[in-house]
């Protein structure tokens, strides 16, 4: 095998049984560039992005991804959300695509996960594509000069695109899989060219592994307030419901846009860039990520370029609607160089309530952010899938089931106990509608949002007086300047109360159906935070 860029013979490759036709480790952006347009994984855009397409996979594969039932984790896996795999069976799976990947050529990066050096791990990235490498050196934070040296890969992924798994040999669903063993700290992907999965696997294993050191992880975005990085907030939300445009607030330094820990001392971002989505993409509305878009060396997703002009069409959905851009965190102009910040103040739950039943803000108390925590909910609307014809409530417990390894429960504990440590102030924020449901009514102003939840994270929120909801029991602020105040009581924007009152005992009822999983696993605090019909 032969094997470039790499300095420690005891630390590479041929070390941990793997071999390839040849093996490219660590390179720069601007050779991982180079490489996947020699290649033919992609061409240049205009500004020196890399245009790459993924394929039939456009998105992540949740139901392709197992974590091996292995005796030190048996008892703390959430096998609901994380399907079984043997341990024979992963042993096969390993033994076939390293045999696959023997006639390749590989690339290599060794990369951190974490920002905070106490609880970040170290992981080395094995794939068949230049532009994986690259993708992931922007997600993740590469070893800084004094670190290289020393390196050494607590985890491995393994990642062939090109590999097809067989279910009846493998034990898994299809010919695509990804597969975690937490003993063997490694993971193997194959037969999907979706970048996401790479980092997403990380996330999984942090998700694991921070709860057992009293650490937070959690899927949302955070900021802190300029030139003070104790002033902190985090954003947890679904996507569609706001969570990366009112983080990233001109006035406020963007800590990260999508996973964090919160630690004894504060919090810290996972990553060392961010993966936006770019469909329907406009420099007015989203001018940093439109900026990112044209940085040399951004990686764009299935985004349409016209084969004669080149020019981007961001409205363009013919290869998915996820289209999505990653670029390194230097690239945001406000972005935090630590990637740290102080113990959260204002903890933000956001949701898109297409029901029109939710207020626009509202304060919860710390069961009652454990209930709204563990309910993970959010509206899908009609029109939005075949079939669809009225609103639809999705709940994705955590604001992020399909990367949470272990029991929702815990989760929850734990942010419940550090709000109440703490002091920070939770809020339920409402990105929704009002006036009526969708297709009823209108789309919460975007101008009443941010002035809320910058009174919110300013604290100026808390003085104003609040009233308690008769259906949820949060409280919501009555009154504040700027805002119309007939917004603040959804109620009575509607034309018909009476049918407001009946889309919110229909909400209710929703909420209550969703909760009754989680009812033998909490406390009575929390089950008393559960919404009741007036």
């Amino acid at each position: 095998m032969i094997e470039h860029g790499f300095r420690n013979e005891s630390h590479g490759l041929a070390a941990q049984g793997i071999k390839a036709a040849a093996a490219h480790y660590n390179l720069l952006p601007s050779a991982l560039v180079e490489m996947a347009i020699r290649r033919g994984e992609g061409q240049l855009a205009p500004g020196g992005a890399l245009l790459v397409e993924t394929g039939i996979h456009t998105g992540r594969s949740p139901k392709d991804k197992f974590v091996v039932d292995e005796p030190s984790v048996k008892d703390t896996i959430w096998w609901e959300n994380n399907p079984p795999m043997d341990p024979a069976a992963f042993a096969r799976l390993k033994a076939d695509m390293l045999a696959h990947l023997a006639d390749e050529d590989v690339f290599v990066q060794d990369l951190y996960c974490g920002a905070d050096p106490a609880h970040r791990i170290s992981v080395r990235f094995v794939n068949e594509l230049a532009w994986h490498m690259l993708f992931i050196r922007h997600m993740m934070r590469p070893p800084s000069r004094d670190e290289v040296a020393a390196f050494e890969a607590e985890w491995t992924v393994i990642n062939a695109p090109t590999f097809r798994a067989d279910p009846a040999k493998h034990g898994c669903r299809s010919e695509t899989v990804i597969a975690i063993s937490f003993e063997q700290k490694t993971i193997l992907i194959g037969n999907t060219s979706y970048a996401g999965e790479n980092k997403k696997s990380i996330f999984s294993i942090m998700n694991y592994l921070l709860p057992g050191k009293g650490v937070m992880p959690m899927h949302c975005s955070a900021n802190h307030a300029t030139g003070n990085p104790d002033d902190a907030a985090v954003f947890f939300g679904l996507s569609g419901t706001g969570k990366t445009t009112l983080s990233a607030d001109p006035a406020r330094t963007l800590i990260g846009d999508d996973e964090h820990g919160w630690t004894d001392s504060g919090i810290f971002n996972f990553e060392g860039g961010c993966y936006a989505k770019t469909i329907r993409l406009s420099a007015e509305a989203e001018p940093e990520i439109w900026h990112a878009c044209s940085e040399f060396g951004s990686v764009l997703e299935n985004v349409v370029m016209d084969p004669v002009t080149r020019e981007l069409d961001f409205d363009d959905a013919t290869l998915t609607e996820n289209t999505r851009v990653a670029y390194p965190l230097d690239v945001v102009s406000n972005a935090s160089e630590s990637s740290l910040g102080g113990i959260p103040k204002n903890i933000v739950m956001l949701t898109c309530d297409a029901f029109g039943v939710l207020p626009p803000i509202a304060r919860l108390t710390p069961a009652q952010a454990m209930y709204h925590f563990l309910s993970g909910f959010t509206a899908k609307v009609a029109g939005t899938e075949k079939g669809l014809t009225e609103p639809t409530p999705t709940f994705s417990t955590c604001f992020g089931a399909p990367f949470m390894p272990r029991r929702p429960e815990v989760y929850g504990a734990l942010l419940r106990d550090k709000i109440a440590a703490t002091g920070a102030t939770c809020w339920l924020v409402n990105t929704g509608w009002t006036g009526g449901p969708h297709g009823v009514g209108s789309r919460m102003p975007i101008k009443a949002t941010r002035a809320l939840l910058a009174a919110a994270l300013d604290g100026s929120l808390n003085g104003t007086a609040f009233r308690r909801d008769p259906n949820f029991g949060f409280e919501v602020p009555t009154a504040l300047n700027g805002v119309d105040p007939s917004i603040l009581d959804p109620r009575t924007t509607w034309a018909d109360p009476a049918a407001y009152d009946a889309q919110a005992a229909k909400l209710v009822a929703m909420f209550v159906e969703n909760f009754a999983q989680y009812e033998p696993h909490v406390d009575q605090d929390v089950l008393g935070a559960a919404p009741r019909v007036a």
